[in-house]
């Protein structure tokens, strides 16, 4: 099985996430997923292969040399995310792409004039949706790449490599993708989650992240006799929204800055609640934030009287590069695997955040690779066969490189 037979087989899963779920993993459909990759680990031939209750599975390629190596990690996650239906996806190949609009379905159109970043792969051989799901290269194509490397080092055993430890986990979208990740089972002295975009890209600073939930109270009287009665917390809540600054959201900020987005309203006159989440690289700007979203819950209050905004905020992860920034020899590699391979590195921040940045503060160092896909969370999705086959590259030159690394 080549790598696009396995990424493609990966894509017949609905695997999303639900962020609305109490349970773990949040959705049951990620079980079913989970329970096959595990099989198909075992038939090609790896070791202590297992999956845990929560659906985290681990498995192992051993060592084919003598002599100690340090034992590394890749890491991906296996949920799609909850913005765009990953159910009955129905992707095909684009064959040497010639630089033109892609028809996905009638009147859903791929096209390099909305997003431009196609033209740097004509000539590629792109998988694309029907334009009606997700393709879920965010992550199956990490995987795909993962499981691809681990074969073909069986295969070639004269590339000497050291202990090397896969694992893939859900609800990654959710951010809680390393809540039950066991780091001490995993074993690692380091590892890489493959899980970024583009050709290249190497990430190991994200955002410091934090979601708010905002419950807004109002009293609900007839229209007709509301006079002097009514708390309308569908107004309160417009009000709330535009105490915030309009020029500080996704659409309107870029590489090191930050925002407030709202994800989520569901409103009527007597209850509202919105859903918040607050990014920002720099800690001090960061916590400058959560505080700013709690005073105007508190301005709210002072005007329509105690109690008639909640403002709850609850940290998610952080900048990973605190952690990274002392063990810089796990940049190095990369880049110098990323050399080897013929791929020119992108090294920049990550507007958003992976496993890893978790991972880094639970004692495992875990920067971000590419894994080749673009347009993530959308029906425009998609992915070059030869991105994918880079990033195998990478992983594998990776294990060769440490094979020889001495602290």
């Amino acid at each position: 099985m080549n790598i696009t037979e396995r990424f493609l087989n990966y894509t017949k899963f609905d695997t999303q996430s639900a962020e609305d779920s109490n349970s773990v993993p949040s959705t049951s459909r990620q079980l079913i997923f989970a329970k096959y990759l595990k099989q198909e680990l075992e038939q090609e031939g790896l070791k202590d292969v297992e999956m845990d209750d929560k659906g985290y599975i681990y498995a192992t390629l051993a060592s084919n040399m003598k002599n100690a190596a340090p034992t590394i990690g890749f890491i991906s996650h296996y949920d799609t995310s909850p913005d765009c239906s990953g159910a009955d996806i129905k992707p095909r190949i684009v064959s040497h792409y010639d630089g033109n609009d892609i028809m996905l379905s009638e009147g859903i159109v791929l096209s390099p004039k909305k997003f431009p970043e196609l033209l740097a792969h004509v000539g590629e051989d792109l998988i694309v949706t029907d334009g009606h799901t997700l393709l879920g290269a965010d992550d199956k194509a990490g995987i795909a790449e993962i499981v691809q490397a681990m074969v073909w080092l069986q295969e070639h055993p004269e590339v000497k490599h050291g202990t090397i430890r896969v694992a893939f986990n859900p609800d990654e979208e959710i951010g809680m993708g390393a809540h039950h990740f066991d780091v001490e089972k995993f074993g690692c002295q380091w590892a890489y989650t493959m899980d970024g975009g583009d050709v290249g890209e190497l990430e190991y600073e994200n955002f410091n992240a934090a979601s708010a939930k905002i419950t807004v109270r109002g009293i609900s009287v007839h229209p007709g006799y509301a006079k002097g009665k009514m708390v309308n917390a569908n107004a309160l809540a417009v009000e709330f929204a535009s105490m915030l600054p309009k020029d500080e959201t996704p659409e309107t900020t870029e590489g090191y800055e930050g925002f407030y987005h709202l994800i989520g309203m569901q409103s009527n006159t007597e209850c509202a609640r919105l859903s918040y989440i607050i990014r920002d690289h720099d800690r001090q700007k960061f916590e400058a934030r959560k505080r700013f979203v709690m005073s105007c819950g508190q301005q709210m209050n002072e005007k329509y009287g105690e109690g008639t905004v909640v403002v709850d905020v609850n940290d998610q992860y952080y900048n990973m590069k605190e952690k990274i920034d002392p063990q810089m020899h796990v940049i190095d590699l990369v880049l110098h695997a990323m050399q080897q391979a013929g791929v020119t590195p992108q090294v920049k921040p990550i507007r958003g955040g992976t496993d890893g940045a978790q991972l880094s503060f639970k004692g495992l160092p875990c920067p971000n690779i590419f894994a080749g896909g673009i347009n993530f969370h959308g029906p425009y999705e998609f992915i070059p066969v030869q991105s994918m086959e880079k990033a195998m590259n990478v992983i594998i030159k990776i294990c060769e490189l440490t094979a020889s690394y001495n602290d």
